[in-house]
């Protein structure tokens, strides 16, 4: 796939200005969605998606617009489960319902700095050492066995979300409060943690600790979801683009997604099995990379799996354990619905 320097600089701009607007512009007051507006949003960015597979079809063919569904498609499936730890870390840290709009907004913004900088990585990697799939592959085989046994332990224990390691050390080097003082995350505060501009000691605030456990856990994020989207395309424009949707919109979604993914209780599963998958074709195709299939008696390329069939794969896994998510649900629904 040839992409220009012109249409990778539109192709930026357009995005990161759709992506401003929805954070900017229609985000630029705290303030809780109303179920309207977050459908909207969904549904026009999915929309946006969708339009921008189809260009990819009708400018590069199918293959690479296949590539592309199939990464955005496991990137907002990654998003969308990674949105829970999100909703446990807002919980924990008492956030206010009205400032969440705001930490989202810091965090998508983070989110995609850090996606952008391991995408970078992963293809200049990927286009000097073929043994870097071996790397990948062996990382979301490792990530998928991780999420099935934590889903099998009921996802450990949520207190410890939000307080991982570089938390504490930010407790206990800087001078911090946990109470919120609307969007800043700084302020001089009295003896009394009443804000004193003149005489009062300068303090981080909670927002201060919102945006570092988000932070952080969006750096944990893009290495799961950098390596599995190169799992599916090699392009690192599809990569990007991919990426950007996969963000869109999720400060819409949060507000939606609470009480659904209480029913959702087998996407942790399904997710597990598609990181696993992509894994195993990382892993095959790096055999490939030194004809390792021809040394072991089998064909050459056997071993490559075209994407298709793993978008095909993708969707049907998606599909499958949503509806038996759904039906258990019903069966038997979460103690808090």
């Amino acid at each position: 796939m040839h992409v220009t320097l012109e249409v990778w600089l539109i192709t930026i701009g357009v995005l990161v200005v759709l992506l401003a607007f929805d954070v900017f512009v229609i985000g630029r007051k705290p303030h809780v969605p109303g179920r309207r507006e977050i459908l909207t949003a969904i549904i026009c960015y999915c929309l946006l998606a969708v339009a921008f597979g189809i260009a990819v079809y009708f400018v590069s063919g199918p293959v690479y617009s296949a590539e592309f569904f199939a990464g955005w498609i496991t990137e907002y499936s990654l998003s969308a489960d990674n949105l829970f730890i999100f909703i446990i870390i807002m919980s924990n840290l008492k956030v206010p319902q009205q400032l969440q709009q705001f930490a989202l907004m810091i965090g998508i913004i983070l989110a995609l700095i850090f996606r952008f900088v391991f995408i970078l990585i992963g293809a200049a990697a990927i286009e000097r050492f073929a043994w870097v799939f071996f790397l990948f592959g062996a990382f979301l085989i490792y990530t998928a066995i991780k999420l099935y046994v934590e889903y099998r332990s009921h996802g450990g224990d949520d207190e410890s979300e939000g307080d991982n390691a570089f938390m504490r050390w930010v407790k206990r080097h800087l001078p911090v409060t946990d109470e919120f003082h609307g969007e800043r995350v700084l302020i001089k505060l009295d003896e009394h943690g009443q804000p004193d501009k003149k005489n009062g000691r300068r303090m981080f605030t909670g927002m201060f600790l919102v945006i570092v456990a988000l932070g952080s856990t969006d750096l944990l994020f893009a290495l799961d979801s950098i390596p599995a989207i190169y799992g599916l395309t090699k392009e690192a424009y599809l990569v990007f683009a991919a990426n950007v949707f996969a963000l869109m919109g999720l400060r819409q979604l949060y507000f939606l997604i609470g009480g659904l993914m209480q029913r959702l209780v087998y996407l942790s599963v399904g997710l597990a099995i598609i990181l696993g998958f992509i894994g195993v074709k990382l892993v095959f195709h790096a055999m490939t990379e030194y004809g390792l299939e021809v040394a072991i008696g089998l064909p050459k390329d056997s071993l490559e799996i075209p994407i298709w069939l793993s978008l095909t794969i993708i969707i049907g896994v998606l599909a499958i354990t949503t509806i038996a998510s759904l039906i258990k649900s019903r069966r038997n629904p979460p103690a808090s619905a």
